[in-house]
C-alpha cells in the first residue's frame, strides 16, 4: 500500500479545491463554518451546484451520470469538502439507495430513479429502524402485503433524519411473516410520500433540533413494480446499504475539520493565565484524539487501497464505524469542556442566520452544546458499537 497521493491525485485535489472556492456560497460556508442552522434550500443549492459540475454522485460509475471517481479520488473530495466548509452531500440518494438500486434494480427503476436523483429532482429518506428494532433491524414489523399488481403496507418507521424534506422513503418491510429466519422474510420497497396513508411526525432531538421523524403507514398502496429485486431477499440488500453507510460514518474528513477548530478554540480559551492547549492535561487528551484520528485514517485508506485494487469492505466497514465515531465524540467532548461554562447555556435561537441577541460567550460558543448533544447519536445509528463489536467478535475473531 501507498500512502502518498500520485501526481494525478494531487492535481485532482488542486481541481476541486478550486471548484470549492468558486461553487460555495460564501453565505454558506459561514453558516458551516459558524455552526448555524441548514434549511432545505441551503442543501439544495449546494447539491445543484454538485450537480451541474457532474459531481453529485461522487461514488458513481460513469454509466449512471457519476464522475467514475476511484476511492481515493472520492476520498480527496470528501477531504477537501470538509475542510473547506461546504455542507455535508445528504446521504440517502446518492450514496445509500442509489447504489441498491445500481446493483439490484430493474433496468426500469435504474433508468427512472438514477436520473432524478441527479437532478435534484427526488429527495430522499431512510425507512430502516422502528421502535424495537434498532440495533435488532431483523424483528422489524412493518408489513406489506401483495394485493394483485400493489403491495399494502402498515407499520410504522422511527429515526428518519430529514424525512420531513424527503420525496420518497426506501424501506424494509415483511413480506413473509412465517420465514424460518426473521431476515429471510424482508423486501426492500421504494414509497412515494405522498402517498395515501403516509404521516410524517417529527421528532424533537435534545438539543431541540427536528432532524429525525416517525413515518407511519396505514393501508398504504405500493405499486409491485417499486420492489427492489427479488420479494424477500431484501435483507441482502439491506446489508449491502450499510456496508457503505458505516464505511462512510468514518468520516475521517469530518474529524479532521473538528480537530482544527477545536486546536483553535483552546488556542483562544485561557486557563491560569496561559491558553487552554499549554495545559498539560487538556493537550494529552488532544493528543491522544490526535494520534487515534491518524491511525484511524491509515485504516480508512487501507481499505480505500483494496477496494481501488478490486476488493469490498467488510469487517473493515464495522471497525471504521466504531473508531469513527468515537473520535469525532471525543473531540466535540474536548471542545464542550474547552469553553466550560460558556457551554451550559444552550441558545438554540443563536444558530438561527442574523441572530442578534445578547451571545453566552465568544461567537464559536453558541453551536458547541447542539454538537455534542447531537454526536452522541454517531455511536447507535448505522448499526450501534456494541452490536458492531459483537460481528468483529462472531464473524473476525471466531468468539
Amino acid at each position: 500500500m501507498d500512502l502518498n497521493f500520485t501526481p494525478e491525485e494531487l492535481a485532482f485535489r488542486d481541481e476541486v479545491r478550486a471548484f470549492l472556492k468558486a461553487g460555495v456560497p460564501d453565505d454558506l460556508r459561514a453558516k458551516i463554518k459558524g455552526g448555524k442552522r441548514l434549511a432545505k434550500d441551503d442543501y439544495f443549492r449546494w447539491h445543484k451546484a454538485l450537480s451541474e459540475q457532474g459531481w453529485l454522485g461522487s461514488n458513481w460509475p460513469k454509466e449512471y451520470g457519476g464522475p467514475g471517481w476511484t476511492p481515493v479520488q472520492k476520498h480527496i473530495f470528501e477531504e477537501e469538502c470538509y475542510a473547506y466548509g461546504a455542507p455535508r452531500i445528504l446521504p440517502f440518494g446518492v450514496n445509500m439507495v442509489a447504489p441498491v438500486i445500481m446493483k439490484f434494480g430493474s433496468q426500469a427503476q435504474k433508468d427512472y430513479y438514477l436520473p432524478r436523483i441527479l437532478s435534484l429532482t427526488d429527495w430522499w429518506c431512510q425507512g430502516y429502524s422502528e421502535p424495537g428494532s434498532g440495533s435488532d433491524l431483523a424483528s422489524l414489523r412493518t408489513s406489506a402485503k401483495r394485493k394483485g399488481d400493489h403491495y399494502i403496507v402498515n407499520g410504522q418507521k422511527t429515526w428518519t433524519t430529514l424525512g420531513q424534506f424527503a420525496d420518497k422513503i426506501f424501506c424494509l418491510v415483511r413480506t413473509n411473516p412465517d420465514a424460518a429466519k426473521p431476515q429471510e422474510g424482508i423486501s426492500f420497497l421504494l414509497i412515494d410520500m405522498d402517498t395515501p396513508g403516509v404521516t410524517v411526525r417529527p421528532i424533537i432531538l435534545l438539543e431541540g433540533e427536528h432532524e429525525v421523524n416517525e413515518v407511519w403507514f396505514d393501508n398504504v398502496k405500493v405499486p409491485a413494480e417499486n420492489l427492489v429485486g427479488e420479494e424477500n431477499k431484501g435483507w441482502t440488500y439491506a446489508k449491502y446499504l450499510l456496508t457503505h453507510e458505516r464505511t462512510g460514518i468514518a468520516n475521517v474528513g469530518s474529524s479532521k475539520a473538528a480537530l482544527l477548530h477545536l486546536k483553535a478554540i483552546a488556542r483562544d480559551q485561557v486557563k491560569n493565565g496561559r491558553p487552554l492547549i499549554e495545559d498539560p492535561l487538556f493537550r494529552n487528551r488532544v493528543a491522544k484524539v490526535e494520534i487515534d484520528l491518524m491511525a484511524h485514517e491509515m485504516t480508512n485508506l487501507r481499505v480505500l487501497a483494496e477496494v481501488q485494487s478490486g476488493g469490498a469492505p467488510g469487517l473493515e466497514s464495522s471497525i471504521l464505524k466504531i473508531r469513527g465515531t468515537e473520535i469525532r465524540q471525543e473531540i466535540t467532548d474536548l471542545a464542550r469542556r474547552a469553553i466550560g461554562p460558556y457551554a451550559i447555556p444552550f441558545q438554540s435561537e443563536a444558530l438561527d442566520e442574523g441572530f442578534n441577541g445578547e451571545p453566552v460567550g465568544p461567537d464559536y460558543a453558541a453551536p458547541i452544546a447542539q454538537q455534542y448533544f447531537n454526536m452522541r447519536k454517531l455511536s447507535i445509528y448505522g448499526g450501534s458499537n456494541e452490536i458492531q463489536k459483537n460481528i468483529i467478535a462472531k464473524a473476525g475473531l471466531g468468539l
